[in-house]
């Protein structure tokens, strides 16, 4: 039972990123205008081939800039930055245990590292040429 309750729940969770990830990426109104824009620029760029002036401007400075703006790529990948964080935010979530982690460390690992021997810890006045104050420790200038 366990084992269909966790495949149904990895079926939700996909069909969630593939909705959230179409909803990043064309719901948003910047979004339509943007990927509305692309067509128009390009063409626009395929009538510069038979009509002079507006081939004089797509010839300029300006629209090499953007072409990169409105090729189709640029803008899948600046829209789906904000689905990727709220994709990244989803997996960190999953994974966080309730207060178990002490300044990035799990709270057994802080504890061995309190512990440390004082000859190998480069910190402590007692580790010898070790510490980073001593003036005969070759890293310190």
């Amino acid at each position: 039972m366990s084992r269909l309750s966790s495949q149904h729940l990895r079926e939700d969770v996909t069909a969630k990123i593939c909705r959230s990830a179409s909803e990043w990426v064309w719901r948003p109104w910047y979004a339509k205008l943007w990927w509305s824009a692309i067509p128009v620029w390009w063409i626009g760029m395929t009538a510069a081939s038979v009509n002079e002036p507006v081939a004089r401007f797509y010839d300029g400075a300006l629209a090499g800039f953007l072409n990169v703006l409105f090729f189709p790529m640029t803008a899948l990948l600046f829209l789906g930055v904000g689905f990727v964080r709220h994709w990244i935010d989803g997996f960190i979530a999953v994974g966080a245990g309730p207060s178990s982690e002490v300044g990035g460390m799990a709270v057994g690992h802080a504890s061995e590292f309190a512990r440390l021997d004082p000859s190998i810890d480069i910190f402590d006045p007692r580790s010898g040429t070790l510490y980073v104050g001593n003036p005969e420790n070759q890293t310190h200038d």
